[in-house]
């Protein structure tokens, strides 16, 4: 397949540090992949070891079976948008779009065609003649994308592009980039700490912690089906629900806490009577009724009392606090109902809605 980038037992160490532990990861043509992850994650050295601006202290880039690992970024043919945009500040808009094709003896009518289209493609054709000073930050967004992408690179990588641009702009450069990589076609790698922007573009995300990857997945399994506890509470929010299996069978098992039990799919996870597990449960995925009304004989459920309410628009949070102590996150439609701090709830959700994870501490 064109383009598949291979990174094979790849590693990072600045002396007894390790920024990336021995990583294998395989890109396919035309994909749009983020690497998503906390401060520290490795999710930034993966995407510079394959920039070429950080060499791996052990393992091996490839690109199409052709080992890149040693060459320097400039004979990579590689696009990359950073995070300050780094346009050259004495050029205007048209220039600094066709520097990588100077860079690369391409001048004249040939260069023209392709700085044109680029400018198209980024809705920059009436801002040509400006300089980079004279443009919002994401019409400085804008040229960086044309820039990288007028001597079509085989692959673009594109470092927290979207963190210096308001939520608004940011929602639209997330449509937009959908729309030009679908047609460029080019393989897009991404790197951010945004959670949003990973579900909403992404063929697949990458989650890293810790110079570690620990799953690999679309964006719906990710969301669906964490891995690990990081995974499901990095990606969204998560309830934990923390027990013993009671039994186990059909690819569910029951988890016992106290005051209350809930069945969980067991998601590749081999169940051990009596073991302590943990299960994940989405906000969203869970009811609200009122105690006097009960939840219609749910054999998922639990009481627990309003303890904080967040209005988010078209949807409320409501924490309850259980008569454990513990607190437990549901997300409800707003203007379905008002909350009353200190009202007792039954929060009910259905069988399925649980999932098995690999605690913190368990994660590979």
């Amino acid at each position: 397949m064109k383009d598949t980038l291979v990174l094979d037992k790849v590693e990072k160490r600045y002396g007894d540090f390790v920024a990336l532990e021995p990583t294998d990861l395989t890109i396919g043509a035309g994909e749009f992949v983020t690497l998503l992850g906390p401060s520290g994650s490795g999710k930034t050295t993966v995407l510079m070891s394959i920039a070429g601006f950080v060499s791996p202290s052990r393992g091996r880039i490839l690109l199409d079976d052709r080992d890149v690992t040693a060459l320097p970024p400039e004979r990579r043919n590689f696009g990359v948008v950073f995070q300050g945009y780094a346009l050259f500040p004495h050029l205007t808009v048209f220039d600094n779009v066709a520097f990588p094709l100077r860079a690369r003896g391409i001048t004249g009518e040939a260069a023209r065609s392709k700085i044109l289209a680029a400018l198209e493609m980024a809705k920059l054709q009436t801002f040509a003649h400006r300089y980079p000073r004279q443009l919002s930050g994401g019409q400085q967004q804008r040229v960086a994308l044309a820039r990288s992408l007028v001597f079509s690179p085989e692959l673009l990588l594109l470092d927290e592009p979207l963190s210096a641009l308001d939520r608004a702009l940011r929602k639209e450069f997330q449509t937009e980039f959908k729309s030009i990589h679908r047609e460029v076609g080019t393989t897009f790698i991404y790197v951010t700490h945004d959670q949003e922007e990973a579900l909403t573009m992404s063929d697949r995300i990458v989650i890293l912690d810790r110079g570690r990857i620990l799953q690999i997945a679309p964006p719906s399994e990710l969301y669906e089906r964490p891995a690990t506890e990081f995974v499901a509470g990095f990606l969204g929010k998560s309830n934990f629900l923390r027990g013993k299996i009671a039994s186990a069978g059909r690819g569910q098992v029951e988890l016992h806490m106290p005051g209350f039990a809930s069945t969980a799919a067991e998601n590749g996870i081999a169940p051990q009577l009596g073991a302590s597990a943990v299960a994940a449960l989405r906000p969203e995925k869970i009811r609200l009724a009122a105690s006097a009304n009960g939840t219609g004989g749910s054999p998922c459920q639990v009481r627990g009392r309003v303890s904080d309410v967040t209005y988010l628009g078209a949807s409320v949070e409501v924490e309850l606090k259980l008569e454990d102590g513990q607190p437990l996150l549901a997300t409800v439609p707003a203007g379905q109902r008002s909350f009353v701090e200190g009202e007792e709830m039954v929060a009910s959700w259905e069988p399925d809605a649980a999932i098995l994870v690999r605690p913190s501490e368990a994660s590979p």
